[in-house]
């Protein structure tokens, strides 16, 4: 009888998770249109790592319903490889209307809390940047060592495009102009890589509080603006608003047709501060609220004050 350890391995490869993992998106919300946009895993011996960008039904409570998707990926990919799933890392990519009932809130007992802080900003994957600074050391490292190669075993002679650079950096010296412009193209090259290493990006996302562990919210910059300007054109005497979000500060500035100039500011700063609280974000945003009247605007005429107790008034007659 062949023993236990000598009877062959079953190996589950990426791919397999990966397809798993983006059918198990589908089944995590029953009768709703939930779908897999991208599916990424990761297989490490007995364990695997998965990440799936999701398309999620509209109108629904995100961060439930993420939740769920979260534990039944995680959960349905480790009971079909028979792998130890890490907690899924879950994006939403897009908003598809449903006309079905809102699913039930998340599901109870599920994996570890996200044991980190909420960031103050969303940090990009840089992979436009990366790729192309690995493809350029890939195509010039692998140049050199096939004609190092050739070389050393097939006996040819050395590229000539190896010679000729070899040959035009003995010729010149460090102060002629290509050698500077050179070392000056090479410091800002990595001037600019230093940058995007300590650097954030993604600009036009805020980082939002979740009540629900192991999940992270962003707010797009744009739909602060839209929320805001919403909130402001619903003010009795606006006429047409404009709203810039930044980093740090928001920039509310409507245009007056009629009304009390004073109180309407008034107005549109309560209506945002409640706007933007709602949204939650981590870092709250400092509120500016101009209103600049209209060339037809006029002023309210000013209310007559009540005739005190006791006048008489003048009689009339001729």
């Amino acid at each position: 009888m062949t023993a236990p350890e000598r009877r062959g391995t079953t190996t589950v490869s990426d791919r397999a998770v990966r397809r798993i993992a983006g059918r198990a998106v589908t089944e995590a919300l029953p009768g709703r249109a939930a779908r897999a946009t991208g599916s990424s895993a990761t297989v490490r011996g007995g364990r695997a790592g998965i990440a799936v960008d999701v398309a999620l039904p509209y109108p629904a409570p995100l961060t439930p319903t993420v939740r769920r998707v979260q534990d039944h990926v995680t959960a349905r990919t480790g009971e079909l490889t028979g792998l130890e799933v890490r907690p899924a890392r879950v994006g939403v990519t897009a908003l598809t209307p449903d006309r079905t009932t809102e699913p039930e809130g998340a599901t109870e007992g599920a994996p570890a809390p996200f044991r980190g802080r909420v960031p103050r900003r969303w940090w990009a994957q840089r992979r436009l940047p990366l790729g192309v600074l690995t493809l350029l050391a890939t195509l010039t490292c692998g140049a050199l060592a096939t004609d190092l190669i050739l070389v050393h075993t097939g006996h040819r002679p050395a590229a000539p495009w190896r010679t000729g650079a070899l040959h035009w950096v003995y010729v010149h010296g460090p102060g002629e102009p290509p050698v500077t412009a050179a070392a000056l193209g090479c410091a800002l090259l990595g001037v600019w890589l230093i940058v995007l290493a300590v650097t954030p990006g993604r600009r036009g996302l805020l980082t939002a509080h979740s009540p629900a562990p192991a999940t992270r919210v962003a707010v797009d910059r744009g739909t602060v603006a839209a929320l805001l300007r919403d909130t402001a054109a619903g003010t009795e005497g606006v006429d047409s608003v404009a709203v810039r979000v930044r980093r740090r500060r928001a920039t509310v500035r409507a245009a007056l047709a009629f009304g009390d100039r004073a109180a309407v500011r008034d107005q549109i700063t309560d209506a945002a501060r409640r706007t933007l609280a709602e949204c939650g974000l981590r870092r709250p945003l400092r509120l500016r609220v101009a209103v600049r009247p209209l060339p037809v605007w006029t002023p309210p005429p000013a209310e007559a004050a009540p005739a005190p107790l006791g006048a008489v008034a003048p009689a009339g007659g001729s």
